[in-house]
């Protein structure tokens, strides 16, 4: 089984599912490592700090207090001896769910994303690194999004998959916008 939108095709790196799944260290510095299952193995293994719950920041109210349904978290830690100031992170869901999410967002070609999930409102941030004339998965991660309503959040991933097709091929679009209009004023009783 091989992940080509996460593989990184530089030596002595990870892939990108690695470093959102499994985390790892550069240069003094914990990046990735955005998987609750993995924060929970490696504090159980004693590598992990759990240093405290970052509140999350809403218009009108000063913080949120964390909830026992908590689904979406910021949270601080030291891992093996490094401390990662800010991380978020699902908890709960199943890493099949966050891959399929991550990569769809990658899909897109935005860098940030935003959607509904269940209660919340996600900003998912996917960076790619291109490599050889072809895009891979550098990282992804969610956020709690601004906000926006997820009306305002469809219209702007359709508008984006509408403007990435029409650079593709605009002749196609061009062609289908003109049947639809035939379409349209060949209908009885349509304007």
């Amino acid at each position: 089984f091989r992940l080509p939108l996460y593989r990184r095709k530089v030596e002595n790196d990870s892939s990108g599912f690695e470093h959102v799944f499994v985390g790892e260290e550069k240069d003094g510095a914990i990046v990735g490592l955005h998987n609750w299952i993995q924060l929970y193995m490696e504090e159980k293994k004693g590598n992990l700090n759990y240093m405290g719950y970052i509140k999350p920041r809403q218009r009108g109210v000063s913080y949120t207090s964390p909830s026992e349904h908590e689904q979406l978290i910021t949270v601080q830690f030291e891992w093996c001896g490094d401390l990662k100031p800010e991380s978020s992170s699902f908890i709960g869901t199943s890493p099949t769910f966050e891959f399929a999410l991550y990569s769809l967002c990658f899909l897109a070609g935005e860098e940030k994303q935003i959607v509904e999930i269940g209660p919340y409102m996600v900003e998912v941030t996917c960076y790619n690194m291109h490599h050889r004339g072809k895009d891979y998965v550098g990282t992804s991660f969610p956020a709690a999004a601004p906000g926006m309503s997820p009306t305002h959040a469809a219209t702007k991933i359709q508008a984006h998959a509408r403007g990435r097709e029409a650079r593709k091929d605009p002749r196609a679009v061009q062609d289908r916008k003109n049947q639809n209009h035939a379409a349209k004023k060949a209908a009885p009783g349509m304007s």
